[in-house]
């Protein structure tokens, strides 16, 4: 069953893979202030979780997305959708 704890917990493994290996990632974390995450890199991780969620992320909803937080909030709709409640 998913859960927002492993989707979290994914979003942040894909962060590690993503920024440099001495950053501390959070889930409050800010994706480009703190991150450093170029939007090249955005679009990586979405793709990472549409394979890995076997969903479709709108682009969209990074308008509103700023954490990893957020990023999880805003997947959950989808997510639901495709999984059930998560």
């Amino acid at each position: 069953m998913l859960t927002r704890e492993i989707v979290m917990d994914y979003i942040l493994e894909c962060l590690q893979g993503l920024v440099a290996d001495d950053q501390d990632i959070k889930p409050e974390s800010d994706l480009v202030n703190d991150l450093g995450l170029e939007s090249i890199k955005v679009m990586s991780l979405l793709m990472m979780l549409e394979d890995r969620f076997d969903i479709s992320i709108p682009i969209n909803i990074l308008m509103k997305v700023r954490t990893p937080e957020q990023l999880l909030d805003a997947l959950l709709p989808h997510l639901e959708s495709a999984n059930g409640p998560v």
